[in-house]
C-alpha cells in the first residue's frame, strides 16, 4: 500500500512538471533576456485555447501587416458570448506590442493567462480577462537589437512603426491604419470597463522598476475621475507594495532631471487611454522602466495586471455603476471643457525614489554631459502636479449635423458606434456655424499629417438649408465624449486640427486684380457702409493702409463674390 502512494505521488509530480513544461513561454525557456516572436506568441495562444476550453481566441479584424488582429479571452465558466457576459461580469482588456520594441507586456500576459487556465492564481470570479496579444504585428515582424537604444533588453524585439511606419499610438482619433479600425470595432464588441495598455518607459534615471500612467482623472469625468483618483489607484499601488513592488506615476519631469518634479501625463485622445476615456472606460498605460532588467520588467507588468484584476473582481459592480453615472453628466446644454491645461496653483509632494545626479566631461562630443550615480540613490519629496483646469469650455448641443457629402467624418463616426438619423427631406433648420477665425500648423509632419493647434472660431446662429439624407448626429448617447472631441474644432486631437477639413482652408475661387477694381470701385460706390469700414480699417491699421493689393482683397472679401466655403467649418451645432 505505502508502494502504490509513493508511486502515484511520483507520477503526480511528474505529470505536473511535464504541464508545466509543456506551457512554459519562451520567455520562461530562455534566459531571461529573450521575448517570443510574433509567430511564437499566436502559437502559444493558439495552444491554451485547444487544451483549456476558458480560454478563446479570436480573429477581430485586418492589420496593416496583412495580418489578422487576435483578441484572446478567459472565462472560467467558458462562454464566449460577448453580449451577454459584459452584462453581468466586469471586463479587462489588455493591448500589448502597440509600440513592438516594448515587448514586456506580450510576455507577461502569456504567464498569466496560462497561470489562470492553471488555477496557479486566483481565479476571478466576476471578471473577464481578455487580451490582444500583439497590436503592432507589423512592428513585431520587423526584429532587431538596435532601435530600442537605451532599453536594456530583451535581446531581440520589435520596431516602434508599424508596417507602413505610423506609431499606432497616436492613430485612435485620425484612424489612418487598418490596426487601428480593427481596434474600434473590437473595442465597442467588448465594451471593456478597465483597459490597460502595457509600454516600457523612455527619459530619467531612478529606482523605479515599474511608472504608470492613469487616464488623467480631471477630463475622465468628475464621477469616475474621482474614483479613480481616490480610491482605485491607491489599492493598486498598495497592492503592489505588498510585493515589495514600488511605483510612480510615469515622470514627466519638469526639467532635466525629476529633483524639481514632475507632472501627470495629459493622455488626450489621440493616445490609447485617451481614446478609451471618451467611452467611460478606465485606462492605464504600464510603463516599465527601460534600464531594469527585462525579467523583473516582465515580473512587474505582471503583478501589475493581477493587482488590477484582483481590484476589478473585488468592485465590478461599483465600476459598471460609476461608468454609467459618468456618462450621465454629458448631457446637452452642460459645459464641456474643450482645453485644459496643468494647474500651478494644485501642488503635492511626493516622496520619490530617484538617484542623485550631475554632469561631466563627455567623452563623445565637446559639451558636458547628464550622468545619473547609482550608487548614490534618495528618497525625498518632491512636487507633484496632477491637475488639470478647464481653460475654455462649449456648451454641449442638442445634435451635430453633418452634410452628407462628408462620408469619410461619417465612417468613423459608424465604426465608433455613433447613432444617427437621416433628414427624410430637404430642410432649413436653424444651427449654429463657425468660421475658422485662425489657427497655427506645425512646420514637419507628425504621423503623416500637419496637424493644427491653437484653432480659433467666430460663431453665429443661422437658418440654412440641408438637404434629404444629411446626418443628424443627436449627443444623447454613450459616445457623446468621442463626438465633442472629434467634432468640436478647438479639441486637440479634433478632426479639424488633424487636417480633416483643410479642403475649407484653401480658395478654390479668386479674381483677377485689374477687372475686380471696377468692380470694387462700384461696390464701394452703392454701399457708404463698405466704404465707411473700409476707411476705419486703414486708419487702425497703418500696414493695411500702405498695402493696395490688401485693400482690394479686403473689399473682394466683403462682397457677394467671396465664396462661402472658405474657411466655413461644414459641421453645425444644433442647440
Amino acid at each position: 500500500m505505502r508502494f502504490f502512494t509513493v508511486a502515484f505521488l511520483l507520477f503526480s509530480v511528474a505529470n505536473f512538471a511535464q504541464k508545466d513544461i509543456k506551457y512554459a513561454t519562451f520567455f520562461e525557456k530562455g534566459n531571461g533576456n529573450q521575448s517570443a516572436t510574433y509567430q511564437e506568441t499566436i502559437a502559444y495562444y493558439t495552444l491554451l485555447a485547444s487544451d483549456f476550453s476558458s480560454i478563446k481566441m479570436l480573429e477581430m479584424g485586418a492589420t496593416d501587416s496583412g495580418e489578422p488582429l487576435h483578441l484572446v479571452i478567459f472565462n472560467p465558466e467558458k462562454s464566449f458570448n460577448l453580449d451577454e457576459i459584459k452584462n453581468n461580469k466586469a471586463i479587462l482588456l489588455i493591448n500589448n506590442g502597440i509600440h513592438a520594441g516594448e515587448p514586456d507586456g506580450i510576455d507577461a500576459t502569456m504567464q498569466l493567462f496560462r497561470d489562470l487556465a492553471l488555477g496557479n492564481i486566483k481565479i476571478p470570479k466576476n471578471t473577464i480577462v481578455s487580451t490582444i496579444p500583439v497590436y503592432n504585428i507589423g512592428g513585431a515582424l520587423n526584429r532587431n537589437s538596435t532601435t530600442r537604444a537605451n532599453q536594456d533588453g530583451p535581446e531581440i524585439y520589435g520596431f516602434r512603426g508599424n508596417g507602413r511606419n505610423y506609431d499606432l499610438n497616436r492613430d485612435f482619433i485620425k484612424s489612418d491604419t487598418r490596426n487601428t479600425k480593427s481596434f474600434a470595432a473590437l473595442f465597442h464588441k467588448l465594451n471593456p470597463d478597465v483597459f490597460i495598455d502595457n509600454h516600457v518607459s523612455n527619459g530619467a534615471d531612478y529606482q523605479y522598476k515599474l511608472t504608470y500612467i492613469m487616464t488623467q482623472q480631471n477630463q475622465l469625468g468628475t464621477v469616475l475621475g474621482r474614483y479613480l483618483d481616490a480610491e482605485m489607484m491607491p489599492s493598486i499601488v498598495l497592492d503592489l507594495q505588498k510585493k515589495n513592488i514600488e511605483t510612480t506615476p510615469y515622470v514627466n519631469a519638469f526639467s532635466e532631471t525629476p529633483d524639481n518634479g514632475f507632472m501627470q501625463f495629459f493622455d488626450s485622445p489621440r493616445y490609447s487611454t485617451g481614446y478609451t476615456s471618451l467611452f467611460n472606460t478606465i485606462g492605464f498605460v504600464v510603463e516599465t522602466h527601460m534600464l531594469k532588467k527585462y525579467e523583473d520588467r516582465v515580473k512587474v507588468t505582471y503583478e501589475y495586471m493581477r493587482s488590477t484584476i484582483n481590484f476589478m473582481d473585488a468592485n465590478h459592480q461599483k465600476i459598471k455603476k460609476m461608468r454609467l453615472q459618468n456618462e450621465k453628466q454629458y448631457a446637452p446644454n452642460n459645459s464641456y471643457p474643450i482645453k485644459w491645461e496643468i494647474d500651478t496653483a494644485k501642488v503635492s509632494q511626493f516622496s520619490f525614489l530617484g538617484f542623485e545626479a550631475g554632469h561631466k566631461k563627455s567623452d563623445a562630443t565637446t559639451g558636458n554631459r547628464l550622468f545619473y550615480d547609482r550608487s548614490r540613490p534618495y528618497k525625498k519629496d518632491i512636487r507633484y502636479l496632477k491637475e488639470y483646469k478647464s481653460v475654455k469650455e462649449i456648451t454641449i448641443p442638442t445634435a451635430y449635423i453633418i452634410p452628407k457629402a462628408f462620408w469619410n467624418i461619417m465612417d468613423l463616426l459608424k465604426s465608433n458606434k455613433i447613432a444617427f438619423r437621416r433628414l427624410e427631406k430637404d430642410t432649413l433648420i436653424e444651427v449654429e456655424s463657425y468660421k475658422i477665425a485662425d489657427y497655427k500648423t506645425s512646420s514637419a509632419p507628425y504621423e503623416g499629417h500637419y496637424i493644427h493647434r491653437e484653432t480659433k472660431l467666430v460663431s453665429k446662429m443661422e437658418r440654412l438649408a440641408f438637404s434629404k439624407g444629411d446626418y443628424v448626429i443627436e449627443t444623447r448617447q454613450k459616445g457623446v465624449k468621442y463626438l465633442l472631441e472629434t467634432l468640436e474644432p478647438e479639441g486637440i486631437d479634433s478632426f479639424f486640427n488633424w487636417n480633416f477639413f483643410d479642403t475649407m482652408l484653401q480658395q478654390k475661387e479668386g479674381y483677377s486684380p485689374y477687372v475686380f477694381e471696377d468692380t470694387a470701385a462700384q461696390l464701394l460706390q452703392d454701399n457708404p457702409k463698405l466704404t465707411e469700414e473700409l476707411e476705419q480699417k486703414k486708419k487702425a491699421d497703418p500696414i493695411f493702409a500702405k498695402s493696395p493689393e490688401v485693400q482690394l482683397d479686403w473689399v473682394y472679401k466683403h462682397s457677394v463674390y467671396y465664396e462661402k466655403a472658405h474657411l466655413q467649418y461644414p459641421i453645425y451645432r444644433l442647440l
